[in-house]
Protein backbone atom coordinates (compact mmCIF):
# COMPACT_ATOMS: atom_id res chain seq x y z
CA UNK A 1 0.00 0.00 0.00
CA UNK A 2 1.15 3.73 -1.28
CA UNK A 3 1.45 6.03 1.83
CA UNK A 4 2.00 9.17 0.84
CA UNK A 5 3.12 11.61 3.80
CA UNK A 6 1.07 15.07 3.77
CA UNK A 7 3.59 18.00 5.53
CA UNK A 8 2.11 20.97 7.44
CA UNK A 9 2.33 24.24 4.84
CA UNK A 10 5.05 25.84 6.91
CA UNK A 11 7.89 22.90 6.72
CA UNK A 12 6.71 22.12 3.00
CA UNK A 13 7.66 26.25 1.95
CA UNK A 14 10.10 26.41 4.52
CA UNK A 15 12.78 27.12 2.21
CA UNK A 16 10.66 28.55 -0.17
CA UNK A 17 9.54 31.13 2.58
CA UNK A 18 13.04 32.00 3.70
CA UNK A 19 13.70 32.83 -0.05
CA UNK A 20 10.67 35.15 -0.16
CA UNK A 21 11.69 36.69 3.40
CA UNK A 22 15.27 37.71 1.80
CA UNK A 23 14.01 39.08 -1.51
CA UNK A 24 11.27 41.54 0.73
CA UNK A 25 13.51 42.65 2.90
CA UNK A 26 16.80 43.23 1.12
CA UNK A 27 15.06 43.78 -2.01
CA UNK A 28 17.21 42.49 -4.66
CA UNK A 29 17.09 44.01 -7.66
CA UNK A 30 18.49 42.56 -11.16
CA UNK A 31 19.67 44.54 -13.62
CA UNK A 32 20.06 43.29 -17.31
CA UNK A 33 23.65 43.75 -18.17
CA UNK A 34 24.41 43.36 -22.03
CA UNK A 35 27.19 41.15 -22.29
CA UNK A 36 29.60 42.61 -25.31
CA UNK A 37 30.47 40.34 -28.05
CA UNK A 38 33.03 37.49 -27.02
CA UNK A 39 32.22 36.76 -23.37
CA UNK A 40 30.51 33.74 -22.34
CA UNK A 41 27.08 33.24 -22.18
CA UNK A 42 27.47 31.66 -18.66
CA UNK A 43 25.31 33.04 -15.56
CA UNK A 44 27.49 36.26 -14.39
CA UNK A 45 25.55 36.81 -11.35
CA UNK A 46 28.02 35.77 -8.52
CA UNK A 47 27.08 33.97 -5.36
CA UNK A 48 25.72 35.94 -2.16
CA UNK A 49 25.40 34.67 1.23
CA UNK A 50 23.51 36.83 3.51
CA UNK A 51 23.36 36.25 6.99
CA UNK A 52 22.44 38.66 10.40
CA UNK A 53 23.97 39.09 13.78
CA UNK A 54 22.11 41.42 16.37
CA UNK A 55 24.92 44.07 15.58
CA UNK A 56 24.94 44.03 11.65
CA UNK A 57 24.11 41.89 8.20
CA UNK A 58 27.06 40.11 6.50
CA UNK A 59 27.02 39.48 2.93
CA UNK A 60 29.35 37.15 1.07
CA UNK A 61 29.79 37.47 -2.50
CA UNK A 62 32.15 34.88 -4.39
CA UNK A 63 34.54 36.44 -6.95
CA UNK A 64 37.10 34.12 -7.62
CA UNK A 65 39.42 35.55 -10.61
CA UNK A 66 38.65 39.19 -8.99
CA UNK A 67 40.83 41.42 -7.30
CA UNK A 68 39.53 44.20 -5.18
CA UNK A 69 40.36 47.30 -7.80
CA UNK A 70 37.89 45.29 -10.38
CA UNK A 71 35.31 45.68 -7.86
CA UNK A 72 33.39 49.05 -6.99
CA UNK A 73 30.98 49.06 -4.10
CA UNK A 74 28.86 52.51 -3.99
CA UNK A 75 25.75 53.51 -1.46
CA UNK A 76 23.21 55.70 -2.88
CA UNK A 77 20.86 56.20 -0.43
CA UNK A 78 18.79 52.50 0.80
CA UNK A 79 20.49 51.21 -2.70
CA UNK A 80 24.05 49.24 -1.92
CA UNK A 81 25.25 47.99 -5.24
CA UNK A 82 28.36 45.76 -5.90
CA UNK A 83 29.52 45.85 -9.33
CA UNK A 84 32.96 44.30 -11.18
CA UNK A 85 34.66 44.52 -14.44
CA UNK A 86 37.33 42.71 -15.84
CA UNK A 87 38.91 41.82 -18.79
CA UNK A 88 41.13 39.52 -20.95
CA UNK A 89 43.81 41.75 -22.08
CA UNK A 90 46.51 40.32 -24.53
CA UNK A 91 49.96 41.67 -23.20
CA UNK A 92 52.23 43.39 -25.52
CA UNK A 93 54.38 41.02 -27.75
CA UNK A 94 52.40 37.93 -26.17
CA UNK A 95 50.80 35.17 -29.12
CA UNK A 96 49.79 32.33 -27.37
CA UNK A 97 47.59 29.11 -29.26
CA UNK A 98 45.10 27.76 -26.95
CA UNK A 99 43.75 24.68 -27.83
CA UNK A 100 41.01 25.32 -24.72
CA UNK A 101 40.19 28.72 -23.85
CA UNK A 102 37.12 28.44 -20.64
CA UNK A 103 39.14 31.41 -18.67
CA UNK A 104 36.81 34.05 -19.47
CA UNK A 105 36.02 37.67 -17.93
CA UNK A 106 33.08 39.22 -18.13
CA UNK A 107 31.06 42.19 -15.85
CA UNK A 108 28.42 41.86 -13.48
CA UNK A 109 26.29 43.93 -11.14
CA UNK A 110 24.34 43.04 -8.07
CA UNK A 111 21.70 45.73 -6.22
CA UNK A 112 20.08 45.52 -2.67
CA UNK A 113 17.63 47.75 -0.99
CA UNK A 114 19.13 48.17 2.63
CA UNK A 115 16.51 47.91 5.31
CA UNK A 116 15.70 51.21 7.26
CA UNK A 117 17.66 49.28 10.15
CA UNK A 118 21.31 49.41 8.75
CA UNK A 119 23.92 52.88 9.47
CA UNK A 120 24.59 53.70 5.54
CA UNK A 121 27.49 55.67 7.28
CA UNK A 122 29.16 52.31 8.61
CA UNK A 123 29.17 50.12 5.66
CA UNK A 124 32.89 48.30 5.75
CA UNK A 125 34.42 45.66 3.28
CA UNK A 126 36.84 43.48 2.95
CA UNK A 127 38.25 41.12 0.24
CA UNK A 128 40.07 37.64 0.92
CA UNK A 129 40.79 34.98 -1.45
CA UNK A 130 37.92 35.58 -4.17
CA UNK A 131 35.53 36.44 -1.26
CA UNK A 132 34.12 39.96 -0.87
CA UNK A 133 32.99 40.36 2.78
CA UNK A 134 30.51 43.41 3.56
CA UNK A 135 29.74 44.41 6.67
CA UNK A 136 26.63 46.64 7.25
CA UNK A 137 26.16 48.04 10.92
CA UNK A 138 22.63 48.34 12.21
CA UNK A 139 21.46 51.98 14.38
CA UNK A 140 21.85 51.76 17.27
CA UNK A 141 17.89 51.76 18.08
CA UNK A 142 18.03 48.67 15.59
CA UNK A 143 19.87 46.52 18.01
CA UNK A 144 18.43 44.22 20.62
CA UNK A 145 18.23 45.99 24.16
CA UNK A 146 19.89 43.42 26.48
CA UNK A 147 18.23 42.49 29.27
CA UNK A 148 18.57 43.47 32.68
CA UNK A 149 17.78 43.15 36.00
CA UNK A 150 16.35 46.48 38.18
CA UNK A 151 17.56 46.47 41.51
CA UNK A 152 14.59 46.78 44.29
CA UNK A 153 15.47 49.27 47.18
Amino acid sequence: MLVKRVYPASKRNQSNNLDKFLNDFFGDIERSVLRPVGTSMFNTRPAVNISETDDSFEIELAAPGLTKKDIKVDVDGDLLKISASKTTEKKEGEEKKFNLREFNFSTFERTFTLPESVDNQSISAKFKDGILNLTLAKKEEAKPIPARTIKIS
